[in-house]
């Protein structure tokens, strides 16, 4: 299959959905927290909204990655810059993956932690989502890299699709 020259706009969509159902899912993770740890202590959970966001919000992640996986591997991904230094493109390939793998990982070990309340899966979860939050740092920062230090369109192809 030739390598598309950009996203197409599902792509586009999918990619800012996810990272925004994310960026919530970071921020509003105190709720669900407190009624696991509650949940491990063999005390009542009363009904939270925030816990029920943080659960639909993981499946809808997990369901959301899965498709961006079937366009990704049905459509393909823009190569890198063509003069790019090799080591980069290995990082952006090992990178892309690695997101893929953490978001799909982490809506898994949250449901085994919350519904079977497994404390390992609990650990887990906590884990994968500190690398997560590292990974998004070094994704941003690339991208920033990228338009402002090496002038790319890198930045570029997940604002305008391509057909």
């Amino acid at each position: 299959m030739a390598s598309p020259t950009g996203y197409s706009r599902a792509q586009i969509r999918l990619h800012w959905i996810v990272a925004g159902l994310i960026v919530l899912q970071f921020v509003l993770h105190e709720s669900i927290s407190d009624a696991f740890d509650m949940a491990m202590e063999g005390r009542q959970i009363a009904f939270n909204p925030l816990v029920a966001q943080h659960v639909a919000g993981g499946v809808l992640i997990g369901l959301l990655v899965l498709w961006r996986l079937v366009l990704r591997l049905r459509r393909g991904a823009p190569p890198p810059p063509e003069n790019e230094h090799p080591l980069l493109k290995l990082a952006a390939h090992a990178t892309h993956w690695t997101f893929y793998a953490l978001m799909l990982m982490l809506p898994v070990s949250g449901a085994v932690a919350w519904f079977g309340l497994v404390e390992p899966a609990a650990e887990t979860h906590e884990f994968l989502k500190a690398i997560l939050m590292l990974l998004v740092l070094l994704h941003v920062a690339a991208a920033l890299y990228h338009q402002f230090v090496l002038k790319t369109d890198v930045l570029m192809r997940m604002k305008k699709p391509q057909a």
